[in-house]
């Protein structure tokens, strides 16, 4: 596996940032490219927000009016990406986690802020290498099976009810 360089920018006040939580998100994108073979030096962004501006990026860019959990914002298409020329790195893109949603779901499913991140990191860095869950549901098998695998890799597994009461308001 090649490089990887992960983005990591804090844009919101309202949860304080556990210690490790940089640490997690990096070592959650580097056990996707893992587990999916990435054989390129890749780059990623995420970024920390509030609820009011995960809000704002839904609704521009996916036109539904409310707060979510994550968004993906994929560069690629088709294993197909934009290059960095100054480093040769693919550009998978940007993920966008909302804090706020994140603690609240963790106290919901009575896990940790740090599983919820994990979690949505692996779900995210998902979506930027291409799967979907939008148009069926074993698109969406495929996909809860790999997030499956990878958190249990990193020690961040995940119990029954969580995986079954886990819906993204994606």
């Amino acid at each position: 596996m090649g490089k990887v360089k992960v983005l990591i920018s804090n844009e919101q006040t309202e949860v304080k940032i556990p210690v490790g939580i940089r640490m997690l998100v990096r070592r959650c994108c580097h056990a996707v490219l893992e587990y999916e073979s990435f054989g390129n030096d890749a780059e990623v962004s995420v970024s920390f927000v509030n609820d009011s501006q995960i809000h704002e990026l839904n609704k521009e860019h996916r036109n539904i009016d409310r707060s979510t959990d994550v968004l993906s914002f994929p560069l690629g298409e088709d294993g197909v990406y934009d290059i960095n020329y100054e480093t040769g790195a693919s550009l998978l893109g940007d993920i966008v986690i909302s804090l706020e949603t994140a603690t609240k779901q963790a106290q919901v499913y009575g896990h940790s802020l740090e599983r919820e991140v994990g979690f949505l990191t692996v779900h995210s860095m998902l979506h930027l290498l291409g799967y979907d869950h939008e148009e069926s549901s074993l698109q969406e098998r495929i996909m809860r099976e790999k997030e499956e695998a990878i958190l249990e890799q990193l020690g961040i597994s995940r119990d029954e009810t969580f995986v079954e009461e886990h819906e993204h308001k994606e």
